[in-house]
């Protein structure tokens, strides 16, 4: 993920935390803000120590972040985003986890227009 789409700041997390909008499912929590001003996204995960070890917790980032990357061009511009992951985040695949992020997605209205899976049949 590039720096300029990074939520990084405590700051930021805790406006994003007071102002925004929340969705959830079982698996993740979704925080929105908007940021009309602006005209990217920005991406911060919350992991908390609860889930696991620091291996488990930077696995669930990483996928997370690499999630949102792949599906970035359906996002729209301006927002703020960060998702938290709940524990039974922990076991899910690759797979299983990005149709749960593009649900809290959807949920939210932020995808702006189909994604495209690309999808390897062997």
């Amino acid at each position: 993920m590039q720096k300029e789409n990074r939520l990084a700041r405590r700051e930021d997390f805790n406006k994003v935390y007071r102002y925004g909008k929340s969705v959830a499912n079982m698996q993740l929590v979704l925080y929105t803000l908007p940021r009309p001003q602006q005209t990217q996204f920005r991406l911060g995960v919350s992991v908390s120590k609860k889930l696991g070890n620091a291996v488990v917790r930077n696995r669930i980032r990483r996928l997370l972040k690499e999630i949102v990357r792949h599906h970035g061009d359906s996002l729209p511009g301006g927002i703020d985003l960060i998702l938290i992951a709940r524990k039974p985040a922990v076991d899910l695949t690759y797979q299983e986890l990005e149709k749960c992020v593009l649900h809290v997605m959807k949920r939210a209205s932020l995808l702006s227009k189909r994604p495209i899976r690309a999808e390897v049949k062997s």
